[in-house]
């Protein structure tokens, strides 16, 4: 009789024991990502668009299970996204904060200047105990001056190779315009990613057998272009090439239209093949060539747009490059058995710079993303011109 009775009794102890035990929704462990760039200034828009990215691709992998950490538990992600003002000061002030956190990763920043002098205060070689530079890896989505990552072993860049496209562009252009032979040349002067990829233009311009008839300079901040359109009427080239950011692109276009400036072809910055310049100037921008890493042209692409576009920002070959990023990270998180806790945070960004180096290709929006030693990505590229007020998929170069 006494054992029955206690039984019951047992039984009920042990159900509510099992009760007790919180769902599994509270085992799950929240993952900050951290993103940093400009969201002031003139050139936020590239920030803002980063940020919606990063946003959208947490959604998506959220919506699909989280990410799963190295303990089995389920991780959500959540992002915030830091303001550097594109200012270099202000880049590493950021970044320095993000690092004395419990963040293992940084995403950023927009600008070459800013990630040029970042990347030079982390360690230069991993495990160099001589080197007392920050141990904290950091994949950039926008700065696209060439070479960067090659700073620091703990820089990593998800940017297309200028340099390539530039080179396959122009040997393209000879071949489907032989009677162009001058070419003049605009440049925002006093910005790193302008001034170095104009390098690249003039450089290839030239292999290609063009005649660079001169150069025209402005500040990203000027607001008026009349004579440096001036030097350009008088140059009179077949073709013009503007170095330049949306903002001082179309300034640059509309002065051109008002002086009566008409190139028989126009090339543009990678940054400016943006929904920016169509609002801007899509009137005078209108049959402008630039090469690109991303167009919604595949439905992995077409989707990330669209749900860039939720989180009030707009897709372009740095937002696609930020959204990409994020499954990245979700991968190497996975891979690596990364925790994101706050007592495993120096052994997850040694995992996550391990994984990070580790990797031969990555998936693109795009297709596939090749991975180089010194860090950078092999993306693939078209070529797209404005066309009836949108950008407009003009020739996909073979692979």
């Amino acid at each position: 009789m006494l054992m029955r009775r206690v039984a019951p009794v047992a039984l009920a102890g042990a159900l509510a024991g099992l009760l007790a035990v919180p769902p599994a929704s509270a085992q799950e462990r929240t993952v900050k990502i951290t993103g940093f760039g400009a969201k002031s200034g003139v050139v936020r828009v590239f920030g803002i668009n980063s940020e919606a990215a990063m946003k959208a691709a947490a959604e998506e992998i959220n919506k699909a299970g989280g990410v799963t950490l190295g303990d089995g538990t389920k991780g959500k992600i959540t992002v915030e996204f830091l303001d550097d003002r594109c200012n270099a000061e202000e880049g590493i002030s950021v970044v320095r904060r993000i690092a004395s956190s419990d963040a293992f990763v940084a995403v950023g920043p927009t600008c070459s200047n800013v990630a040029e002098s970042l990347f030079g205060v982390l360690q230069k070689r991993a495990g160099d105990a001589s080197d007392t530079g920050l141990q904290f890896p950091i994949i950039a989505d926008v700065a696209a001056k060439g070479g960067l990552a090659k700073i620091s072993e703990w820089a990593f860049r998800n940017v297309p190779s200028e340099f390539e496209m530039y080179k396959s562009l122009f040997a393209w252009l000879k071949t489907q315009h032989p009677n162009l032979k001058t070419i003049w040349g605009g440049v925002e002067e006093d910005f790193a990613h302008s001034n170095a990829t104009y390098g690249v233009m003039k450089a290839q311009a030239e292999a290609n057998g063009y005649q660079v008839l001169g150069t025209s300079e402005w500040l990203l901040a000027d607001t008026t272009f009349s004579t440096q359109v001036r030097e350009m009427r008088r140059a009179n080239p077949d073709i013009v090439a503007i170095s330049a950011h949306p903002f001082t692109t179309c300034g640059v276009l509309k002065e051109m239209e008002r002086q009566g400036v008409k190139p028989k072809l126009l090339i543009g910055l990678t940054s400016s093949s943006s929904i920016e310049t169509l609002q801007g100037c899509g009137k005078q921008a209108e049959g402008i060539i630039i090469p690109t890493s991303f167009a919604p042209v595949t439905p992995e692409a077409t989707k990330a747009a669209e749900q860039v576009a939720k989180q009030g920002g707009s897709a372009d070959l740095h937002s696609a490059a930020a959204y990409e990023i994020m499954f990245i990270l979700k991968d190497v998180i996975e891979k690596q058995k990364i925790m994101a806790k706050p007592d495993t945070v120096q052994a997850d960004r040694n995992k996550m710079r391990e994984g990070l180096a580790a990797l031969k290709e990555t998936k693109g929006l795009l297709g596939p993303v090749g991975r180089t030693p010194d860090r950078e990505a092999i993306k693939p590229f078209l070529y797209v011109h404005a066309k009836d007020g949108g950008w407009q998929v003009l020739h996909k170069p073979s692979s």
